[in-house]
């Protein structure tokens, strides 16, 4: 089983991003010479850096966080949760447990594994103010290659006993 840790460097939304850097534009091009008159010239391939996509287990984590602080209601997360995991959320954002007057929680850390392919639990190191709370959840890979929640919990023990059919 491989076990990683993400998101060791804290993002902060007051930083500026990054700068533009276009060769297109003027200024971007060597100067012409007077002498040499109109010529054509292809543009040179530049290489630019690829830009990293989040990786799944960080997006659910933002969505999952603002459902249960209560900034974003929990039918937003309704396509991209599957069977009993959107009740577990819906059950957890109803009492609000990561809501807090004036202090708004952040992600400290995320660590996942993959148990099999198409599959990966995930872990979120909450904080609000010097508290500090865990998150785990499920993801699967469906047929149309999306990844979909299919488990919720929050601060270990189950709040609503299991069901006894």
């Amino acid at each position: 089983m491989n076990k990683v840790m993400t998101r060791t460097v804290q993002r902060h939304p007051a930083s500026r991003p990054p700068i533009r850097r276009d060769t297109r534009r003027p200024g971007g091009s060597p100067p012409r010479s007077p002498a040499a008159g109109p010529t054509r010239t292809a543009p040179s391939p530049t290489r630019h850096p690829a830009v990293p996509q989040p990786r799944p287990t960080d997006l659910f984590a933002d969505r999952l966080l603002l459902v249960l602080s209560g900034r974003r209601p929990v039918h937003a997360m309704l396509r991209h949760t599957v069977g009993p995991a959107y009740d577990e959320l819906a059950h957890l954002a109803e009492h609000g447990p990561l809501r807090a007057r004036g202090l708004r929680p952040v992600i400290r850390d995320i660590g996942y594994c993959e148990p099999r392919p198409g599959a990966i639990e995930a872990f979120v190191r909450i904080a609000t103010g010097d508290r500090l709370r865990a998150m785990a959840f499920r993801l699967e890979l469906g047929r149309d290659h999306r990844w979909r929640c299919t488990a919720v919990e929050l601060g270990g023990a189950r709040t609503r006993p299991s069901r006894q059919d």
